[in-house]
């Protein structure tokens, strides 16, 4: 099947697959509120112990004026979120390896069924024992985004490698916009009377855990039926751009920058197509891949806890209700999404995907700093607070826009094999560059940053204040961005 359809496959997939993960997202809360009512006379019980921890935790650090109880709900909220990138991290390197071993179609297909398990305990789940059971089912089984960039390695050259994943940004984008919104709408909507009647209770939120569900089964059988397996399958380079690397380089002169495509055998005519790749020693690689990894998970630890105290900030400060905080996350979603189809996807093949990396985080930095004036402005210049809120979510909106996507398709070049001269096949590689492998151990460094982040945040948040918090992270997030000059530097794909 050709690349650009099994692109297609790919990102309908994955906004089937982030559809069902960003419905339940804006329901935590309220569903923590059903089990406290249904569960509360029962201090012995999971929830009950729960919460007392939380709380506890939380007194140490912050002693609401009123009602702490709607504060430890929402941190528990942060806290199932975490448990769930815990897993992620865990979990993540073994569903890479296993791709890489038993095929990339049979272990997505694997990791589906325990998606569709999880939302039929969502629908069955009366306690919070069994909620929190469907979300470590859940963690455990999100395999989809990671195989879907391992997919989409497989298929596309250095060259347009960017280009293609950056659908998964942009399905990101799309789904956290309509998700949570169409998630709370159809809470508030219960299953017809003749579900109910076969007199089995169900969850409160069993229709939006049903429309999961659904979305979940439709998405299995779409991928049963259009994926074809595309570990092993090397990209050919289109005819435009084997004709680009020829004149390029010589009409045949081999070059090696980190992991450019050259074309040649290194005696000035070309080699089959002339596009034979020339790539950085296996050392080197894995010495740049751990670098990413480190970079991935010390900025999603920082822009994690970002995001998680944002509505704390809309709450504290201006008093803004659900409808308000939904209005400024989706116009969030909604510019990262118009600069990944119009912006990312065109220009970092051209900028580099260092570069676009540290522009996004220094883009974050800033938006911290707008941040940090919010609290000191809202008394006395509200207007002024808000158009600084404005400003960093527009900020954040870039950042969501490069970071994650250039970090992730400059990992992914790090795993291209090298290719013999005599043969015209691809060398065996070192077994962690394998594509499956070595992107599950980048994203589950990510999923490690997005389990610590928020609980840091909160904490410093709850202590040392909103400004202070968000004062010292935007110098963190500077410092990271000068610390990424060496990776910007480098150009890991093939320039047109």
């Amino acid at each position: 099947m050709a690349g650009f359809s099994v692109e297609r496959i790919v990102f309908l997939s994955l906004v089937l697959d982030l559809f069902a993960f960003t419905i339940p997202l804006p329901l935590f809360p309220r569903i923590i509120e059903w089990y406290t009512k249904r569960e509360s006379s029962d201090p012995t019980g999971f929830l009950s112990r729960t919460l007392n921890v939380v709380s506890a935790i939380r007194s140490v650090f912050y002693k609401p004026s009123s009602n702490p109880q709607k504060w430890d709900i929402v941190l528990l909220g942060g806290l199932m979120g975490s448990v769930f990138s815990a897993l992620q991290w865990l979990v993540s390197p073994h569903i890479g390896s296993l791709s890489d071993k038993y095929g990339r179609k049979r272990i997505l297909l694997l990791t589906m069924i325990g998606n569709v398990l999880s939302a039929l305990v969502w629908i069955k789940s009366t306690t919070f024992a069994s909620y929190m059971l469907s979300r470590v089912i859940g963690g455990l089984s999100e395999g989809n985004v990671q195989l879907a960039i391992a997919i989409l390695s497989d298929i596309t050259t250095a060259a347009n490698r960017s280009k293609a994943l950056a659908h998964v940004g942009i399905a990101f984008a799309i789904c956290f916009c309509i998700g949570p919104p169409i998630g709370a709408y159809f809470a508030s909507r219960p299953l017809p009377s003749s579900f109910r009647a076969s007199g089995f209770e169900l969850n409160i939120y069993a229709t939006p855990a049903l429309l999961t569900l659904v979305l979940l089964v439709l998405e299995t059988i779409f991928l049963a039926v259009a994926l074809p397996e595309t570990r092993g399958k090397r990209a050919q380079a289109p005819v435009s751009e084997k004709k680009e690397m020829k004149k390029a380089n010589g009409n045949g002169t081999a070059t090696a920058n980190g992991t450019r495509s050259g074309a040649a055998n290194g005696n000035g005519k070309a080699n089959g197509t002339g596009t034979h790749q020339v790539v950085a020693p296996a050392e080197e690689r894995l010495r740049i891949l751990a670098r990413l990894r480190r970079l991935h998970f010390l900025f999603l630890g920082l822009f994690s806890g970002v995001e998680f105290t944002l509505t704390f900030l809309t709450f504290d400060l201006f008093d803004w209700n659900n409808k308000q905080n939904g209005a400024l996350i989706g116009s969030i979603g909604i510019i990262s999404a118009l600069l990944q189809g119009g912006y990312v996807r065109r220009s970092m093949s051209k900028t580099g995907e260092g570069i676009m990396a540290r522009r996004g985080v220094s883009s974050c930095a800033l938006g911290l700093a707008f941040l940090a004036l919010v609290p000191l402005f809202v008394t006395n210049y509200t207007t002024t607070a808000v158009w600084f809120l404005r400003a960093a979510a527009v900020c954040q909106a870039f950042t969501s826009a490069t970071v994650v996507n250039a970090l992730t398709a400059y990992a992914s070049l790090q795993c291209d094999e090298g290719v013999d001269e005599d043969t015209g096949k691809a060398k065996e590689e070192h077994p962690d560059l394998a594509k499956g492998k070595a992107l599950g151990r980048f994203r589950s460094s990510g999923q490690l940053g997005r389990a610590i982040g928020p609980l840091l945040a909160c904490v410093s948040y709850w202590t040392f204040g909103p400004a202070l918090t968000y004062a010292v992270s935007a110098a963190a997030m500077f410092v990271l961005s000068s610390r990424m000059r060496s990776i910007a530097a480098r150009k890991p794909t093939a320039s047109s």
